[in-house]
């Protein structure tokens, strides 16, 4: 039988070595995909830099009014893509007028990649934010708003700002939406040609809107209760990558107080306090649960002083001991979450490390945590509205994305997004020479298999060598890459587990 399957790995490995070769041979004839698509650009690139010495020429005054020519030919008739090589020209001679930035070819490229749709895989300072002005211009010219997506508040106010005298100097307006603006900020923000702002920013004031009674511009009610986001037309999205893949199943929901007896989690608590892990409760660490057992329960039916949970009244105990274990044997201080000095408990975002003041979890998960570190209650929320990032980035009519590390995710932006990944060759030639990981594993603990025999000489090895590590050959930083390809280079990574689908849920109370 061990022959057997050696010979059959044998055939495998020679059949897939055969299959690489005849792959490697056809991209070699014909170039591969990404390459094609690049040279059928180039016309478009070769037109924008053509037209660039009559950019030149022209004064501010003469820039500003392309802005209301091409709004003029997109009412008569023309297309976005009909425009797209003088809107680009126009763009490009802004930047280099007012940030003293002049849109490098492979910029522009990246500038097209967004315009139709797709993601731009771009090596870590190559100058996305710039590359993001082009397509943003072109299509803040339809007049229905385009969203720059970036995943903090401080990138979004410092990219409006800093990109902001570009659109201005073109006519456009340009708005930034913060954590802590009001209903009419947020109004003015979103009625600008561009808008930057966060993945969370956007999706609480979809659901916030899908909450308030008017439409945005229904004089028959108050400012303050109509909506303020608008259609969802075009989004540019940074980070692409974290957004659409790594919290794309994290869902967004507004909740409000449900006025129930908070005392309930105190009792749950101390019940959970006196269970034995493994003999009245299991924890599954990988699905993020604890679970009674059926001598648990007896246990529990016992400590909270009714015959069974099962009955009329008493049917809420096992959730709520449930989450008491949770909040024990789960969620744990300074890592899930923090304690600060007014004594309430405040959620860590365990994919950026930032504190999420005025986030609740759900279920009473939040409400066991609170009981389980001795402070104050709050009532328990129930869900008003609630959204995940993938769906709402779904409604958006045409959405495009840039990051450092997007073809290692390619079959997912296909399949969820139908977005297409297209790698950009980076302005000047990487000479850095990046080797590939060498990783190294080690046994968990000691013994004579994995050190040597008992009568051998042996040094007993630290705690941080018995873990598996991960040793890095040459120097690298997140997205580069090397040339391998027709385009003029390859994205490198690891490939990593993108599900947050067993994340905990968060919440935002309403308001």
């Amino acid at each position: 039988m061990e022959v057997l399957e050696r010979v059959w790995e044998v055939v495998g490995d020679a059949f897939s070595g055969l299959a690489r070769g005849i792959e490697r041979g056809i991209t070699s004839l014909f170039g591969s995909s990404n390459a094609r698509y690049l040279r059928k650009l180039q016309p478009k690139l070769d037109a924008i830099n053509a037209r660039e010495p009559f950019c030149q020429q022209l004064t501010d005054a003469e820039l500003r009014e392309q802005t209301a020519k091409f709004r003029k030919r997109l009412a008569a008739g023309e297309t976005l893509d009909d425009l797209l090589v003088e809107a680009f020209a126009v763009c490009r001679e802004a930047g280099r007028r007012k940030l003293g930035m002049r849109h490098y070819d492979v910029q522009l490229l990246g500038g097209m990649v967004l315009h139709h749709g797709m993601i731009a895989e771009m090596v870590t300072g190559e100058g996305k934010t710039l590359v993001a002005t082009a397509p943003a211009y072109l299509n803040a010219l339809e007049g229905k708003g385009v969203h720059v997506v970036t995943v903090n508040d401080y990138l979004a106010r410092r990219d409006m700002e800093w990109m902001g005298p570009l659109y201005m100097a073109l006519g456009l307006t340009v708005g930034a939406i913060q954590h802590d603006l009001g209903t009419f900020e947020r109004q003015r923000a979103y009625s600008c040609d561009i808008t930057y702002g966060t993945n969370n920013e956007f999706g609480f004031d979809y659901l916030r809107d899908n909450m308030r009674p008017a439409a945005r511009g229904d004089d028959r009610y108050p400012k303050e209760q109509q909506q303020v986001q608008g259609p969802l037309h075009y989004a540019i999205i940074d980070e692409v990558d974290n957004i659409l893949i790594d919290e794309a199943r994290t869902p967004l929901i507004i909740s409000g107080p449900a006025h129930d007896d908070v005392s309930r989690y105190r009792r749950a608590d101390q019940i959970a306090r006196q269970l034995k892990r493994d003999v009245h409760f299991q924890v599954n660490e990988k699905e993020h649960t604890c679970n009674l057992t059926d001598e648990g329960v007896r246990r529990a039916e016992e400590l909270a002083g009714v015959e069974s949970f099962y009955t009329a009244g008493h049917m809420e105990w096992p959730h709520l001991i449930d989450n008491a274990l949770k909040a024990h044997y789960l969620y744990k201080r300074d890592v899930n979450y923090v304690v600060n000095d007014a004594g309430e408990v405040v959620i860590v975002d365990e994919f950026t490390g930032r504190l999420m003041p005025g986030r609740n979890w759900s279920d009473g998960l939040h409400q066991a945590v609170e009981a389980k570190e001795g402070v104050r209650i709050k009532e328990e929320y129930q869900t008003l509205a609630t959204i995940t990032l993938q769906n709402f980035f779904k409604l958006y009519k045409k959405i495009c994305g840039m990051t450092g590390t997007a073809m290692t995710e390619a079959n997912e932006f296909w399949k969820i997004y139908k977005l297409d990944v297209i790698a950009i060759p980076t302005n000047r030639p990487l000479i850095r020479t990046n080797h590939p990981d060498v990783i190294y594993r080690t046994c968990s603990r000691l013994s004579s298999r994995c050190w040597g025999s008992s009568s051998r000489s042996r040094t007993t090895p630290s705690r941080s060598s018995r873990t598996a590590s991960v040793k890095k050959s040459g120097s690298r930083s997140r997205g580069s890459a090397t040339s391998s390809d027709a385009a003029g280079r390859s994205s490198w990574g690891r490939s990593r587990s993108r599900k947050a689908s067993g994340s905990p849920r968060c919440s935002r109370a309403a308001g």
